[in-house]
């Protein structure tokens, strides 16, 4: 059964990595509309339409959604846990994580989240779907109630590593399929200082790489580029809700194209396509006078995992170093483009 649009052998061969022995029983779950809306959707909150960063591959949240519930049943083999995982990015907007910063949620970016339960409980397929395998809503609508699934940063969850480790793979392209089935073979599940199962390394010199390479991602989520784009569309999806040619409940309903084509039918196309077509954002300490500028921080996103209990930053230095690090990146400048004036006023 096809999962979703987008499959392709480099998905295939990384959720194999993921889950040998893939469960047959979530295909139906997966299929569902509610699912499948999600295909439409990546993960890269809209950036990945913009010539400012040179993407290969659109990884769909569809896909990080199936890859969480992957990781979930390879360490707890529970369908209830494995759901919840499945389920946890149902109320994924368009361009994601840039809503968040439409609803002035820059830094838990967790603004959309509360439509989770909603969502699943509108379902008529999903709730079919549960009641023959006698499971209740409440026991998959929230994914934080299952600590190997979701728990607080900076540990080590489904969700944290799953987006880790695709967007190394698969989006920013770096670590190759082998560095990430190392990885990814290092892991068990551990209890940690709270006596709370998480999953964790068994090698110290792994857990250190693991961080380092989280450490560069985390600089690219909040770099200038990623701050720019997501403040940026989400002023644009703000003003077009203002002149009522979207609507809020269009950025849970349509696709991302959909909403794209939306905005080259407006009379923000010309500044839609300057953002689409720019290599580079500039930068300055005071706010650039006539053009669009953005100046915020954003959620620092950063995993301190588990080494065989212990937390790899108390005993590795350098991993504590590249953590530190994390806090240090700069986040005071205003950001702008040369080619997009002031369109907020």
């Amino acid at each position: 059964m096809k999962l979703f649009k987008s499959e392709n052998a480099k998905i295939k061969k990384y959720f194999e990595i993921l889950e040998p022995n893939f469960p047959d029983w979530l295909n139906e779950y997966i299929n569902t509309k509610e699912m499948q809306r999600l295909d439409g959707i990546s993960v890269t909150c809209g950036t990945y339409y913009t010539d400012l960063l040179k993407f290969k591959f659109q990884y769909s949240s569809l896909a990080h959604s199936v890859a969480v519930a992957l990781i979930v049943w390879h360490f707890s083999h529970d369908k209830k846990q494995t759901l919840a995982g499945l389920f946890h990015d149902i109320s994924t907007p368009v361009f994601k994580h840039a809503i968040d910063f439409l609803n002035g949620d820059y830094e838990k970016q967790e603004s959309t989240e509360e439509l989770t339960s909603k969502i699943i409980k509108n379902s008529t397929e999903i709730m079919r779907l549960l009641k023959r395998d006698n499971i209740s809503l409440e026991e998959v609508e929230d994914y934080k109630i299952y600590p190997i699934a979701d728990n607080d940063t900076p540990k080590l969850s489904a969700d944290r590593l799953e987006y880790s480790l695709s967007n190394a793979l698969l989006v920013y392209n770096q670590a190759n399929i082998e560095e990430i089935k190392k990885i990814y073979n290092d892991l068990e599940v551990q209890k940690n200082e709270d006596g709370v199962l998480e999953i964790g390394f068994k090698s110290k010199e792994i857990a250190r790489d693991f961080v380092d390479l989280t450490s560069r991602l985390s600089l690219i989520y909040r770099g200038n580029v990623s701050r720019f784009s997501m403040q940026f569309l989400a002023d644009l999806v703000k003003k077009l809700n203002e002149e009522k040619l979207i609507f809020k409940e269009d950025l849970y309903n349509l696709s991302e194209k959909d909403v794209i084509e939306i905005i080259k039918k407006s009379k923000y196309k010309e500044i839609f396509n300057n953002w689409v077509k720019s290599k580079k954002v500039l930068t300055s300490k005071i706010r650039p006078n006539g053009k669009y500028s953005v100046c915020c921080s954003a959620k620092v996103r950063y995993i301190d995992p588990l080494c065989n209990g212990e937390r790899i930053s108390k005993i590795d230095k350098f991993a504590k170093e590249k953590i530190e690090e994390n806090f240090s990146f700069d986040m005071s400048n205003y950001l702008y483009l040369d080619t997009i004036d002031d369109f907020t006023k």
